[in-house]
């Protein structure tokens, strides 16, 4: 039968009077309060068929005098008749089952409610917490299962507590059957446990045994929603079991008696009733189908999605999980004010399936929005904080995760974070208190102890940030950053020996090629460390190096590489690696162009531009970038983030223009040089601005774009250069072919993009045994090779301009190979002009 609203006003009185005469019952001396001895008493007399010990009923005592505090009388008096109906109104009970089980008389439906003081209804948000409270009132008359005669009959069936959010002032059952199922599935439940709990003792239903909250929460986070769907770690069920088979089977049972309930409304509630209650038994794969059915038969609903959404992310499907919050939101927004309510929640949730998925610029969005929605929504307020840092807005991130920590002081996690902000701004004094706040709150908090070995790490506080990397080893033993980093501490120490034992160790977690890289370069600075000599030494007995000024490197043939060109392809190398664009097929940005319809909008200055939001925008980069996985496409858009969008939305509306950003990164994108140069030219033609020039762009627009490619790409050249471009309109318009002379200079365009594509074709290049004379690595790429000492240096050591110091000449003349087969021709050639000139001479 429905409880709705009409029938619930008709009955409070009669409701009302049944609770009054169960009090007077028991009040024994009359004083308006029913102390512990009288709560006992009542609580035995309405469960007859259940035995319970002292240790429970005291149990089930303080839970009930803990929660009702406020209804609490003073002088010992005890629980007033004001809270023995609230925990009725809790559900904690049924009052017609009680009233029938003490044989008391029957009440006249017409019953008028007993006098309550207007104050003692204030308390109405006041929430049950425990399954206890429900145990002291448990309805012990309960339906058989009818799974086949297999089930014990209501007379030998032991009472089970209702859970905890079953208890709740808002649990939101609305029929007596869905309480029913409830008690059932409560029983089948408890026996799937007990069984696999006789087969093995490392199930846990209670997720103690993970220690996740070691751990920050998301960007690092290790839960989804609220109290009530807390904890969703892996299912500790064993679902390969005949005992869980036939749970299933036992299961299907209780979802065909919600489907043949007598309306529509009745069936939803009570398959969400079941599923609530297999989600906090960490049933999400089952949970799953019942909040799929409530889907069904509410489509409108916000809850079903919402609580569907959950079960996804808990069980790894985050796309989907995504679809579905998205789905709720939708919803929600459509709905009443009751489904405004849960809007925060749902933007929280979605943020954290989109982070799940690398698409944190999203994710912030709707971490905003719930901050915007609830401002005391201190998680919110930490997600947004964590977020940003995640896409390396770190004064953003500083303000948010302070805020989220003046709202709640003891947020250990935010402490953490906020700490890793002010370490990547460089207040590390701030930061090293953050990182011990989030320790004292929390002493075996994993990140905060990694970060500040970190912290440690750069700062040359080596002994410390082992210190601080072999405790998170001693509560994460698989950690096997943390065992690397202790390795770098170690060398930074000069504990050689130990820092290769530690490598070793992570290689074993790992089996990742760059440890081995790592162990193999160690064991070959050992086997060749140099002799003692006037020039100094570091701790791993690599030769000191002097760096000398760039006017003092020459030289030899122009197909040698200037110092300074490549240090800038370097780098440019290094973003291109880190954003994966290398990987990306430069016609998809044509595809994207083709295919993509971006409204045209108006700028601050009134030009026109095909500007989407950053959030959008990440949605375009995850297709190009499809081939990623989620923390590596993060780690891909914070490097565009700070590097190109910093300089396409220097205003911080959040906002960029797809097409010049299109054209920005194609150069960097693969593909034949020539086609990245055609498209940049299309992406050029696609914006709003070049509309209807017959495939010609204005020079205005050609050159603004030149200096914006070299503000992100060699920013040490192009910053001064858009303050003076800015505002100029020249009307001219320049073809292809014009364009790409632009675009070709050395000096004012882009034409280290030939050294960058040297250095792409180089990467696997090898040049035998040959090495690096400062850095000791095997060399890669290109050598240079300095012709009268003939030492050589790799990319890396000749664009820093590092020189052994065994060497101090006023000018080094260098050759670069790009492979040993050059090295081999030069040599022959060097050869036969000497054997020429020994002719000569004799």
């Amino acid at each position: 039968m429905a409880l709705s609203a009409s029938a619930a006003s008709a009955g409070r009185g009669a409701r009302a009077e049944k609770v009054r005469r169960i009090f007077e019952r028991f009040d024994a001396n009359g004083d308006g309060g029913l102390d512990r001895a009288e709560m006992a008493k009542l609580v035995v007399a309405v469960n007859p068929r259940v035995k319970f010990s002292e240790d429970q009923i005291s149990a089930i005592l303080d839970e009930v005098f803990r929660t009702y505090a406020e209804f609490i009388l003073p002088g010992g008096q005890g629980l007033s008749l004001t809270g023995l109906l609230r925990t009725y109104d809790d559900g904690a009970g049924d009052v017609d089952r009680d009233f029938l089980a003490l044989s008391l008389p029957a009440v006249d439906s017409d019953a008028s409610s007993p006098e309550i003081a207007p104050g003692d209804l204030a308390a109405s948000s006041s929430p049950t917490s425990g399954a206890a409270v429900a145990a002291s009132l448990l309805d012990d008359h309960l339906k058989p299962l009818g799974i086949g005669g297999t089930g014990p009959s209501s007379s030998s069936r032991a009472a089970v507590a209702a859970p905890a959010w079953a208890t709740s002032p808002s649990h939101g059952i609305a029929f007596d059957s869905s309480w029913a199922l409830l008690d059932d599935l409560e029983i089948l439940v408890k026996r799937l446990r007990s069984k696999q709990l006789r087969k093995t003792s490392s199930i846990d239903t209670s997720g103690g045994g993970s220690n996740l909250d070691s751990f920050s929460e998301a960007g690092w986070s290790r839960e989804i929603s609220g109290s009530a769907d807390s904890g969703l770690a892996a299912a500790p069920w064993d679902e390969t079991s005949r005992d869980y088979l036939t749970f299933v089977k036992e299961l299907a049972v209780l979802r065909t008696r919600a489907d043949a309930s007598r309306s529509r409304e009745e069936a939803f509630d009570n398959h969400m009733v079941i599923g609530r209650a297999l989600c906090e038994h960490r049933l999400f794969r089952d949970a799953l189908a019942s909040f799929r059915r409530g889907c069904e038969l509410q489509p409108t609903d916000v809850r079903p999605h919402f609580r569907a959404g959950n079960c996804l992310y808990a069980l790894g499907r985050h796309a989907e999980a995504k679809e579905e919050f998205l789905l709720a939101l939708e919803a929600a927004e459509a709905g009443n004010s009751q489904s405004a309510d849960i809007l925060p929640q749902i933007h929280v949730n979605l943020g954290i399936a989109m982070e799940a998925e690398g698409m944190v610029l999203g994710a912030c969005e709707h971490y905003r929005e719930a901050a915007i929605l609830c401002p005391s929504h201190a998680r919110a307020l930490k997600l947004l904080g964590s977020a940003l840092f995640g896409v390396g807005e770190y004064r953003a991130a500083e303000k948010a995760l302070e805020e989220a920590i003046f709202l709640k002081p003891d947020y250990a996690d935010a402490h953490c974070d906020l700490g890793s902000a002010l370490h990547a701004v460089g207040d590390d004094d701030r930061a090293v208190e953050e990182f011990q706040k989030a320790i004292d709150l929390k002493p075996g908090h994993v990140d905060a102890l990694y970060n500040l070995g970190g912290l440690n790490m750069d700062a040359g506080r080596f002994v410390r940030a082992a210190e601080m990397y072999t405790r998170v080893l001693s509560i994460r033993p698989n950690h096997w950053r943390a065992q690397l980093n202790k390795a770098v501490a170690l060398l930074g120490q000069g504990e050689s020996e130990e820092a290769k034992k530690a490598l070793k160790e992570a290689f074993k977690m790992t089996q990742r090629v760059e440890v081995y890289d790592a162990i193999s370069h160690l064991k070959t600075l050992q086997k060749k460390k140099p002799k003692p000599s006037k020039g100094k030494h570091d701790a791993q007995g690599e030769e000191a190096f002097v760096i000398v000024e760039a006017s003092k490197f020459k030289r030899v043939g122009r197909k040698t590489t200037l110092r300074q060109d490549l240090a800038n392809a370097l780098d440019i190398r290094a973003f291109e690696r880190t954003t994966k664009l290398g990987h990306c097929d430069v016609e998809l940005l044509r595809k994207e162009m083709n295919e993509t319809d971006v409204p045209v909008s108006y700028s601050g200055t009134g030009i026109p531009e095909k500007s989407i939001r950053k959030a959008a925008l990440e949605v375009i980069l995850r297709r190009l970038l499809s081939f990623l996985k989620p923390d590596t496409f993060q780690g891909a858009v914070k490097a565009m983030n700070e590097r190109i969008l910093s300089v396409l939305d220097a205003s911080g509306s959040g906002r960029v223009d797809l097409g010049m950003f299109f054209a920005i990164i194609a150069p960097i994108c693969s593909g034949p040089v020539d086609r990245r140069k055609r498209v940049v030219f299309d992406a050029l033609l696609w914006r709003p601005a070049s509309e209807g020039g017959r495939g010609q762009i204005r020079r205005s627009d050609a050159l603004s774009y030149i200096k914006l490619l070299r503000a992100v790409y060699i920013p040490t050249h192009g910053a001064s250069d858009m303050l003076e471009m800015h505002g100029e309109s020249d009307p001219t318009m320049v073809s292809y072919t014009e364009f790409l002379e632009m675009f070709n200079d050395p000096d004012w365009g882009f034409g280290i993009l030939t050294t960058l594509v040297k250095l792409e074709d180089s990467d696997h290049v090898r040049h035998g045994s040959h090495t690096c004379s400062i850095c000791r690595y095997p060399i890669i790429g290109s050598r240079f090779k300095e012709t009268k000492h003939s030492f050589s240096l790799c990319n890396r050591c000749y664009s820093e301009g590092k020189v052994p110091s065994a060497f101090k000449l006023e000018e080094y003349r260098f050759k670069e190979y790009g492979n040993e087969s050059e090295a081999l021709i030069d040599k022959c050639m060097c050869f036969n002009l000497n054997s020429k000139k020994l002719e000569t001479d004799a």
